[in-house]
């Protein structure tokens, strides 16, 4: 199946660079390109989009707005967000997050990390890099704006209640950003086994994908932040 990927940069050339290498993929191709925010929602709607590349910063609507748009419409439920930052390091990375998208990419990342995020993202797994999920995310969540306790989602935190134990253990491990792989070596069960559980832990907490899950363990309070 042909992954369409929309374009979603105020930079052409930058887009027309992105368009060359995704279409150069027997597997994807470039379905639209989009300048602002706005254009990415309507197209993503129109070009039936499976994975927007979203910079985070557009005049107008910029790219936190419009991925706050696509995930929360339902018939765009499909739809997974990338988005693309100038540095890793950026506390917009955890507000793309929180905003719905699969995860983030820096714009000077090799052709073959960009090629890779689109498929991993259109197989509904998160790009979240050790660095993001141990260091970055945990910063921003308890540093970010001085409101970790107004932040932290009470439902959220009411809902982990219909977790069994066992997927939680799997939480807390998908929140320190290890593979399904690294988490049944640690847990000492099958690869197969910890997906089930972080499908079923995806499904009771109302998370789009594993990138969702990352930071529903920290705003819950199942895992607390540790600043290095």
């Amino acid at each position: 199946m042909t992954i369409r990927v929309l374009l979603a940069d105020d930079q052409a050339l930058l887009r027309s660079a992105f368009r060359v290498l995704v279409d150069s993929e027997p597997d994807m191709e470039v379905v639209g390109e989009a300048s602002d925010g706005a254009e990415a929602v309507e197209l993503a709607r129109r070009e039936r989009a499976d994975v927007v590349l979203m910079d985070i910063r557009m005049p107008g609507t910029d790219g936190l707005a419009a991925t706050r748009l696509i995930t929360a419409d339902p018939a765009l439920a499909h739809v997974r967000v990338v988005m693309l930052t100038t540095f890793e390091v950026d506390e917009y990375v955890v507000q793309s997050l929180r905003a719905g998208a699969s995860g983030f990419l820096g714009k000077g990342s090799e052709p073959e990390e960009l090629l890779n995020a689109i498929r991993v993202a259109a197989a509904g797994d998160a790009l979240l890099s050790p660095a993001a999920t141990k260091g970055l995310i945990a910063r921003f969540l308890a540093q970010g704006d001085g409101a970790e306790d107004e932040e932290r989602d009470p439902a959220r935190s009411d809902r982990l209640d219909s977790l069994t134990v066992r997927e939680r253990e799997v939480l807390v491990q998908v929140a320190a950003g290890h593979s399904n792989d690294e988490i049944a070596e640690r847990l000492e069960v099958s690869p197969l086994t910890v997906k089930t559980h972080v499908n079923r832990a995806m499904a009771k907490l109302g998370a789009r994908d594993r990138a969702q899950l990352v930071v529903i363990a920290y705003e819950s309070g199942l895992v607390r932040p540790r600043v290095e």
